[in-house]
């Protein structure tokens, strides 16, 4: 599980093989998943972030924030907080049931990119991606997307950098 001195970043370029697996940088994995150096196979929760990209996390990590925000939200519905917001219940219920997978890395750090997930990352089989640091994650942009965010944040660098550090 990431600790506070263990921020995951790096962004380094990969190519989807014909059988849409993608290898991920093992300095990336030994950050995200320091037990899978004792383990052939290790298991990651892969989930749609947004259009053109996926995250990849610590399956413990993923479980415990799911498992805190999912008891929160139904002592809500306990307590009657909810009332008159179904459709909100029943839409995250529903993103949330498509949102994520359980994944398994091989022992030489592949991804084999699920179908549904190819779709969401807009990604075909020989095509680059990117594979991105993202503090407590990994995600993996389509290379569209990712110039488009870049450039979309990159000139809010500075403040959040700072806002963050301080």
């Amino acid at each position: 599980m990431p600790t506070p001195q263990e921020f995951i970043l790096g962004e380094f370029p990969r190519t989807v093989d014909d059988r849409h697996r993608i290898s991920i940088p093992q300095e990336l994995v030994s950050l995200l998943l320091p037990e899978a150096l004792l383990r052939e196979d290790s298991g990651c929760i892969l989930a749609k972030e947004r259009p053109g990209c996926l995250s990849l996390w610590n399956a413990s990590v993923w479980q415990t924030r799911t498992d805190q925000a999912v008891d929160l939200v139904k002592g809500k519905m306990r307590a009657g907080k909810l009332e008159g917001r179904l459709d909100d219940v029943q839409r995250l219920a529903r993103l949330l049931s498509t949102r994520h997978r359980i994944v398994q890395l091989t022992d030489r750090s592949r991804l084999l990119i699920p179908e549904g997930f190819r779709e969401f990352l807009q990604s075909e089989a020989n095509a680059e991606v990117m594979v991105v640091g993202a503090g407590v994650c990994l995600e993996i942009w389509h290379p569209r997307a990712w110039i488009g965010y870049v450039e979309g944040h990159m000139s809010e660098f500075r403040e959040l950098f700072d806002r963050l550090s301080n």
